[in-house]
């Protein structure tokens, strides 16, 4: 059980609740954080001091007062009016890891919400309850509004849950659950929709998919390099001290643990005219090393962010103060996901040209495009030009959204992050550099089978077991789909057997 305080998450846990393997509580510190808090907001409708979003409406009717019978009527429709968004639902584990999110925030009792909303929202993560959540219509700032009024509209019995896979109106599976609407009081609609926790979620998500990513960027590109009979002389640490990034140090290290010992490394270590290898091969721990570093400085601002108060206005009880102010504002996660787009592009863009090379026999000295009779058989032909197509569409999908900004809300909200969209190219740009390196992965295993009997490292040799144990040679041409389709899903899969032993 994960106990959510609003100071001490962090993506692991965080991943454990968005795979459905942990259930959240809150702490004791944070019942009591939130209680101080809601006595503020109490007071404040009791003696009917103006204070935006309690006794106002919003944006740019802020100036319109709302009388005091109608602040609740007010939330219920701040939800309904602000759950405009659009498109293809987000997956189950981005809105648990939005529910999660919520929760840690509100936790930190600066949001003036009562605890028995915050309990809701977690009776929703335990029991399987999920928000249907569109992915358009945010533009990240005054937080993700549209989504995450459409992560809160099944409190009041409104909008839709997914249970179990099945769409079902928010009103008739809360009454299955036996968990009656709330009628939210003041203020709670507005603590409910106003933070970053949409694109939050998502880039979280694609954070820790990037930790894998990289590793198995340096397992494939090892794999790759012993294919191509390249060197191991690039990764040398002399090399790597003189240049001392941190990521590139770590990439150099872990492709010298992967080769050492090959068979296939000692049978070119004498009289090969070659003199160094492509770029795509000598400087894999330039490029994956630098995405090492872009991730770690994205997942530091991801641990300020998760445990973050976004909300807006915001209570300080110890003062009995209700401040506005502009956390609501995903400038450093927008930031965050356009650097990792770029990044997790280039991982993309190296593994595609290192699959060139393995196709082209101009370059490998392996049959061409890794088949038997070629022009009979077309072979990896094809599975390249997917890759290509793949870093292709990466390649555009890292234009940063964080520069743009369309004014909204009468011009009020003028200046906005658009970072819920970086986070929605994040995502798919993750996803194309998963599949390009699981293209890789069987290119490489095909060309590592010409030079048998020769036997590569041990590392490697579990792991080119490992991809044959799905996908035979190809000895001549079938249908390639179900092949790479069968390796993603491996990349997909728990991967610590190979990747434990790399940094």
């Amino acid at each position: 059980m994960i106990q959510l305080d609003g100071t001490a998450l962090d993506l692991e846990s965080l991943a454990k609740v968005a795979a459905g393997s942990e259930d959240c509580a809150l702490s004791a510190e944070a019942r009591s954080r939130m209680a101080a808090a809601r006595a503020v907001i109490d007071s404040v409708v009791v003696e009917g001091i103006p204070t935006y979003g309690i006794n106002t409406g919003f944006g740019e009717l802020a100036t319109v007062p709302i009388a005091p019978e109608k602040t609740a009527e007010l939330q219920r429709r701040l939800l309904l009016s602000h759950a405009a968004g659009l498109g293809r639902p987000l997956r189950p584990s981005a809105v648990r890891a939005m529910l999660a999110l919520r929760v840690n925030t509100l936790a930190r009792g600066y949001s003036g919400i009562r605890v028995e909303v915050v309990e809701r929202l977690l009776a929703l993560l335990e029991r399987g309850l999920l928000p249907v959540v569109p992915r358009r219509g945010s533009v990240g700032a005054s937080g993700d509004l549209a989504p995450l009024a459409h992560l809160a509209l099944p409190l009041i019995g409104e909008g839709e849950l997914s249970v179990g896979g099945e769409r079902r109106s928010a009103g008739e599976a809360l009454r299955a659950a036996g968990l009656p609407p709330l009628t939210l009081a003041a203020k709670e609609g507005l603590a409910l929709i106003n933070g970053t926790q949409a694109m939050t979620s998502l880039t979280a998500l694609a954070a820790i998919e990037a930790r894998k990513l990289v590793r198995l960027a340096d397992l494939v590109g090892a794999l790759s390099l012993e294919a191509l009979r390249g060197t191991d002389a690039a990764f040398d640490p002399r090399l790597h001290a003189l240049r001392a990034h941190p990521g590139q140090q770590t990439s150099a290290r872990n492709l010298c643990r992967l080769i050492s010992g090959s068979q296939v490394r000692e049978s070119h270590r004498e009289d090969d005219t070659r003199v160094q290898d492509p770029y795509s091969l000598r400087c894999m721990p330039q490029v994956h090393g630098a995405v090492r570093d872009v991730l770690a400085d994205v997942e530091r601002r991801l641990e300020i962010e998760i445990n973050s108060v976004t909300d807006n206005p915001l209570v300080f009880a110890e003062d009995g103060e209700v401040l506005s102010g502009g956390n609501f504002h995903g400038e450093p996660i927008a930031m965050a996901a356009d650097f990792l787009t770029i990044a997790l592009a280039e991982l993309g863009s190296i593994s595609e040209r290192r699959i060139e090379k393995l196709t082209n026999p101009s370059q490998s000295g392996l049959p061409a495009f890794l088949v038997e009779d070629a022009g009979l058989n077309s072979g990896f032909m094809m599975a390249q030009v997917t890759a290509a197509a793949l870093a292709a569409e990466s390649k555009t999908l890292a234009h940063p959204a964080s520069v743009d900004s369309i004014p909204t809300s009468a011009d009020k909200e003028d200046h906005v992050s658009m970072g819920m969209g970086a986070a929605l190219k994040l995502e798919r740009v993750a996803v194309n550099c998963r599949r390009i390196l699981a293209i890789e992965a069987l290119a490489a295993a095909q060309g590592v089978d010409f030079h048998r009997p020769l036997k590569t490292s041990v590392p490697l040799e579990a792991w080119h077991t490992e991809i044959r144990k799905r996908v035979p040679h190809w000895s001549e041409d079938r249908w390639a789909a179900p092949d790479l389709e069968t390796i993603e899903a491996l990349f997909e899969s728990d991967l610590s057997t190979h990747l434990e032993q790399l940094e």
